[in-house]
């Protein structure tokens, strides 16, 4: 998935779609130990879009952070 269409996701999707890749991660960390694994590359390619997916989420949360107006102090 290119970082345009990661970036068009809302929070919560990013959350869901981590969590997602983080699992097939594991199952193709544990096909490639078996010797079962049929595409080798394919482990790069989800580390990586995990990365992107982490990346555009940590920036999505600072700026609802920043975003967010502050309570005036009593």
């Amino acid at each position: 998935m290119k970082t345009h269409e990661i970036r068009q996701l809302s929070a919560k999707e990013l959350a869901e779609r981590v969590a997602g890749l983080e699992e097939e991660l594991f199952n193709l960390r544990f096909q490639a130990k078996m010797g079962q694994l049929s595409n080798p590359v394919r482990q790069r390619i989800v580390r990586k879009d995990i990365a992107r997916t982490k990346t555009v989420l940590t920036e999505k949360t600072r700026t609802e952070k920043t975003a967010a107006p502050k309570e005036p102090s009593k």
